[in-house]
């Protein structure tokens, strides 16, 4: 049988820390009955295992091939119950649906007025987290208490129930719609890409002006606002409009340090904030506000009061080094960012079950422009060649063009000349099968494509000739997105200059960046 490495029971035990291994088996012996239990047998043998191998559990007899299915699930559900246990997963979230348990056994049992005790205990601490869809729940199990637990306040807590889950309701619906419109806008990202065209812009905002609903803001919840500004957010990506998006995420990191409380609550939106507020800094060309942002982040991540797990380790991972290496492009420190492609290749094999393809790619994509701005095209030339070669990634069309005009013109530099003849073919039959290209992305197919019919002594002219053909597309508002992802107009003029690709940046960032 072939290993299957990414078995989701063995990714989870390969995930646990030594004290949460020592938590899970204290937790299956904690009455003494299952310390030869199979399940326990099966977690021993995964633990020491390097790659999860079938062959070796059926070896083990430990159980059965008809069996192992259900031990594997069984194993699973005993893992999570013992991490749900363990206080560092504990969270206010988890607390208040332990309270909603607690409170639906009492009532089970008959036991009302206990039960809506802890359920107004609950409701009043959801309600302080802005935590509204439990605190609807929480609601709805009062009023039936409520409709069999008899009271003379009966007539004014029915009203006074009734109000509440209104209001409760209607915060409800305009935060789903709000994620809903959130979650298609990324969608859209995903699919399509960015506008390309005054008619896609248009369509893109007609549909985001269509499904926002309508709400006073003076209403909204932390929770409704947050959904705001990241459907405001995404539809400003889209429509490439980078100051709105600064504009928007700014907002969004605001929001969290109006609310410090919801940062150990919402660890996951307070990274995201913050990684989309260094993004659209690196998009703006602020460095000075990006590293001071960069640096609060990295502060508030090493409070004892922020939460700490895996989940947290890797976002912050892909925030830390994406911000890191945009730092460098800005100001054209390719040899100074040198540094950061080992800590960076160790952090990816270490989060690899934790983050997808899509951002090794972009990881990779970034190292092959270090090496290149530094001048080594060979180790670019590696490093474009795991993205070009790799399968798999479908859903980022730019992403492989860039990564393969990079290569041609890396080849070029190295001179390789045997094999950039066929790195010119493949990448010219690559953009003709691309949908809807850009006009800088056609004028590269017509460099391409005449690039082996140019003499030596003619390069410079033609350089100079394409310099200009592409300057004009430098701030148009749907093509200058093309030169985020490969600077081509330094790299014409450092060989239009005779210098040094980082040289030219350096000269352009003393100038341009705040």
């Amino acid at each position: 049988m072939a290993n299957q490495s990414k078995d989701n029971l063995f990714v989870l035990i390969s995930s646990l820390s030594k004290s949460e291994k020592r938590q899970f088996k204290l937790y299956v012996n904690r009455l003494g009955d299952n310390e030869d239990a199979k399940f326990l047998q099966l977690f021993t043998l995964l633990d020491k295992m390097k790659s999860y191998d079938e062959e070796e559990i059926l070896k083990s007899k430990i159980v059965t091939k008809q069996q192992l299915s259900n031990l594997k699930a069984h194993l699973y559900k005993q893992i999570l119950i013992s991490l749900r246990m363990n206080p560092i997963n504990q969270n206010i979230r988890i607390q208040i649906r332990e309270q909603l348990d607690f409170a639906t056994i009492l009532y089970q049992k008959g036991l009302y007025k206990q039960s809506l005790k802890i359920l107004d205990k609950a409701k009043g601490i959801a309600l302080e987290h802005d935590e509204k869809n439990i605190a609807f729940e929480i609601v709805e199990l009062e009023k039936i208490i409520e409709s069999q637990y008899i009271t003379r306040s009966i007539a004014s807590r029915a009203d006074e129930l009734t109000i509440e889950a209104m209001g409760l309701s209607k915060q409800n619906v305009i935060a789903s719609k709000l994620s809903n419109l959130s979650l298609q806008l990324y969608s859209i990202m995903l699919k399509s890409g960015y506008a390309k065209s005054d008619a896609e812009m248009q369509e893109i905002t007609t549909y985001f002006n269509d499904k926002m609903p309508k709400y006073q803001y003076e209403n909204l919840g932390f929770r409704e606002k947050l959904w705001l500004y990241k459907a405001h957010l995404w539809h400003s990506f889209l429509i490439q409009d980078f100051l709105s998006c600064y504009k928007y995420s700014s907002k969004w990191v605001a929001l969290f340090d109006e609310n410090p409380q919801m940062i150990s609550l919402n660890p996951v939106w307070y990274i995201k904030g913050n990684s989309y507020l260094l993004e659209c800094l690196y998009l703006i060309k602020h460095k000075s506000y990006m590293k001071d942002v960069l640096e609060r982040l990295k502060q508030t991540i090493a409070l004892d009061s922020f939460p700490k797990n895996d989940n947290l380790s890797s976002l912050y991972f892909l925030c830390y080094y994406n911000s890191k290496l945009n730092l460098h492009f800005l100001e054209g420190d390719f040899e100074g960012g040198m540094y950061l492609v080992e800590e960076l290749l160790k952090n990816i094999k270490k989060n690899e079950d934790r983050i997808d393809e899509h951002h090794i790619m972009v990881f990779y994509y970034k190292i092959a422009c270090l090496y290149f701005g530094a001048g080594n095209n060979k180790k670019c030339i590696e490093y474009l060649k795991k993205i070009i070669e790799n399968k798999n990634l479908t859903m980022r069309e730019d992403l492989l063009c860039f990564a393969r005009v990079l290569s041609v013109i890396a080849h070029f530099e190295a001179g390789m000349d045997y094999r950039l003849e066929v790195q010119l073919k493949n990448t010219y039959a690559f953009l003709i099968k691309m949908n809807e290209l850009h006009e800088v992305q056609r004028e590269m197919i017509k460099f391409l494509k005449n690039l082996e019919n140019i003499y030596p002594n003619q390069l410079k002219a033609e350089f100079i000739k394409l310099h200009e053909r592409l300057l004009v597309y430098e701030n148009h508002p749907y093509e200058k997105r093309a030169f985020l992802y490969l600077d081509i107009i330094s790299w014409l003029e450092s060989k239009i200059e005779n210098k040094p690709v980082a040289l030219i940046i350096q000269e352009k960032a003393k100038k341009l960046i705040r």
